[in-house]
């Protein structure tokens, strides 16, 4: 901790007994290399995912976390933090009456061993009885101050449905992420429906998502019960068209963020930022 640059030996590391320290201080160091090459945290992000991911998946969700409180340091709006959480925290879905609702996947966890909440819709869509017994309170602009007392908990919920705050406080996150990296401008608005048929670019912000909408793009029948699983689209127009690829420079982006088959949203973030159609010039 002295001195967290100085050189690691082999030997050093082969006089640990134990194999798990051994291997765990490897990872470590190989993560911390890859930051000392890289310069900064944005570039290390970036050329993981250009070179080869070969760190754990939690080193990933604490670059992301570290770079979102750079981007929202100024931000007062608690929406945009608690949207943030999707960036660097995996969420559990559920839909109840049409609302989408995401509550913190390893909090709905700790409450459902610990409780006599099985589920995610008994923790959380009886507004009234189970959320308040379980302290997972449903955040919008009315109480959206709440957050703050409780940011490091992870025990609120947001509603990602049309019209709602929280999902307007996400595009802004998600537009902030992009200018951070590109100083590029773009506008994230949320949508209902796709209207084009053909549309020009889309980037998935998760797996699930990335799938659907390559299969609907080149025309194949996605089945209903799967469509189902897209919680949320989105329209993304850039303010100068000349920082798009020249071929489809003016046209949106459409953008969708879903659910897989066990209700788990995994953001990818990194999407954003390797699909994102730029001009390379």
């Amino acid at each position: 901790m002295d001195a967290p640059r100085r050189l690691v030996a082999d030997n050093e590391l082969n006089s640990l007994k134990d194999q798990d320290a051994k291997d765990n201080y490897k990872l470590l160091l190989r993560f911390r290399d890859r930051l000392l090459e890289a310069g900064t945290v944005e570039a290390c992000y970036r050329k993981l995912f250009r070179t080869g991911v070969d760190v754990p998946p939690m080193f990933i969700d604490q670059l992301v976390h570290v770079m979102l409180r750079s981007i929202l340091a100024g931000s007062s709006d608690a929406l945009e933090l608690r949207a943030a959480e999707l960036f660097f925290r995996e969420q559990k879905a559920t839909i109840q009456d049409g609302h989408v609702l995401l509550a913190d996947l390893e909090t709905v966890a700790m409450h459902a061993s610990g409780s006599q909440f099985g589920s995610l819709g008994r923790l959380i869509v009886e507004a009234q009885g189970a959320t308040a017994q379980a302290n997972l309170d449903v955040l919008d602009r009315a109480n959206a101050e709440l957050y703050w007392q409780r940011e490091s908990r992870y025990d609120t919920v947001i509603s990602l449905s049309y019209g709602r705050a929280a999902l307007e406080a996400l595009c802004r996150v998600m537009a902030g992420w992009i200018f951070h990296f590109f100083n590029v401008e773009v506008r994230i608005t949320p949508l209902r429906r796709i209207e084009e048929s053909r549309w020009a670019w889309h980037i998935g912000l998760d797996a699930e998502s990335t799938a659907i909408l390559n299969a609907l793009w080149s025309g194949e029948e996605v089945e209903p019960g799967r469509l189902r699983r897209v919680l949320a689209l989105f329209r993304m127009e850039f303010a100068e068209p000349a920082a798009m690829r020249g071929d489809i420079a003016g046209r949106p982006v459409y953008l969708a963020l879903s659910a897989d088959e066990s209700e788990v949203v995994r953001m990818k973030p990194q999407n954003l930022i390797l699909n994102l159609p730029l001009n390379e010039a």
